[in-house]
């Protein structure tokens, strides 16, 4: 049996280095998790595995569990007696979480260890500014690099005022506009894929995710399913899956998400116009009520900022504890959320800068 060369599937140099620092175990990446089970891909195949009891027991919480798209130590690389063991996660380079579902306070990773993000919308019903807002700034939070897909493009009656509605919340990112009818955009996105290079797709249920990756693969791995009759997309993909392209590269189809909670968001990058503006507010503790000289609300006074998008920056910023701070607070709250506190951030710093004298 021919060795599978897990270059294709991403596995770096800095990842073989770390991998052996732990001597008779193997690295793998996981292709697919079902509760307590995954299928991970090692040189020799696929496998079934499962972490080790110890590894559960010096584990804090959920976040430090094998997610779609890790990299693993496991115990074998082929199939023996029961399933393969997983001792170690190794170190992760992107990440996207999101508060879980529900009242509580834990936390979901949804994905780890991809280079992009295609944030999927359709055209028609599921079309909606403030969600796509609230999806950049996860994204751009990620480490990785967001691209917007606009899907069901034969279903909009005005794409250019949908683009033109879409260029206000963007900030740089690219845009590919996609429809299932004569495979339009589909090649845009192939574009973008690279041999051991790792995307992830996420968007609403329905909104085309699987049509697109089927394309990509060449044939129709994942099940698709029209419209109901409220013109919404029906949810098809149950649960995470990492595939290989046979043109290069890897992609993570996730399940539709019906909520988005905030857990790490980058409100910097995906709000930077409204930031650049409270900038040159007269007052640094401006809160953008009233206060004079506030360039926040002459921007939107003046149609250059849309009210709603400042409405829902101010709501993200609540939902990240953010709001009510001034300047001075809301970077402290930021390298807080980041880094632990300001110490650890420079101690990261001085860790990284002596790392490129070397």
């Amino acid at each position: 049996m021919n060795k599978i060369d897990l270059e294709n599937y991403g596995l770096n140099q800095h990842l073989k280095q770390e991998a052996s620092l732990y001597s008779d175990l193997f690295v793998a990446r996981v292709t697919e998790q079902h509760r307590e089970l995954y299928k991970v891909i090692t040189e020799n195949g696929e496998l079934l595995a499962e972490v080790s009891g110890k590894f559960v027991f010096k584990t804090e919480d959920n976040t430090s569990f094998p997610v779609v798209g890790d990299w693993v130590m496991i115990d074998r690389t082929k199939e023996g007696s029961g399933n393969a063991v997983i001792h170690q996660v190794l170190s992760r380079t992107s990440l996207f979480e999101r508060k879980a579902a529900g009242t509580g306070n834990g936390v979901q990773i949804v994905a780890a260890n991809f280079d992009l993000v295609f944030i999927c919308m359709s055209l028609n019903n599921d079309f909606n500014l403030r969600r796509l807002e609230r999806y950049l700034s996860i994204a751009w939070s990620s480490q990785a690099r967001p691209v917007i897909v606009l899907t069901k493009a034969d279903l909009c009656d005005d794409l250019p005022s949908r683009l033109g509605e879409i260029s206000a919340v963007r900030v740089g990112t690219d845009v590919v506009v996609c429809s299932s009818e004569g495979n339009r955009g589909y090649d845009e996105i192939a574009a973008y894929l690279s041999v051991g290079k790792t995307s992830v797709f996420l968007g609403s249920s329905g909104v085309g995710k699987s049509t697109i990756i089927n394309h990509l693969m060449g044939a129709e791995v994942l099940e698709t399913r029209g419209l109901r009759n409220d013109d919404r997309g029906r949810h098809t993909t149950t649960h995470r899956q990492l595939l290989l392209l046979p043109g290069g590269g890897v992609v993570i189809d996730t399940p539709g998400m019906r909520e988005l909670h905030l857990e790490k968001a980058n409100l910097s990058k995906s709000f930077e116009d409204i930031e650049a503006l409270a900038k040159q507010c007269r007052f640094g503790d401006c809160r953008h009520s009233g206060e004079p000289g506030c360039a926040v609300r002459a921007a939107i006074e003046s149609k250059n900022l849309s009210e709603k998008r400042f409405e829902n920056y101010r709501k993200l910023q609540k939902e990240m504890d953010y709001e009510g701070l001034n300047s001075r607070q809301l970077e402290a709250e930021k390298i807080k959320k980041m880094f632990g506190s300001k110490g650890e951030m420079k101690q990261i710093m001085r860790q990284a800068k002596n790392k490129n004298k070397r």
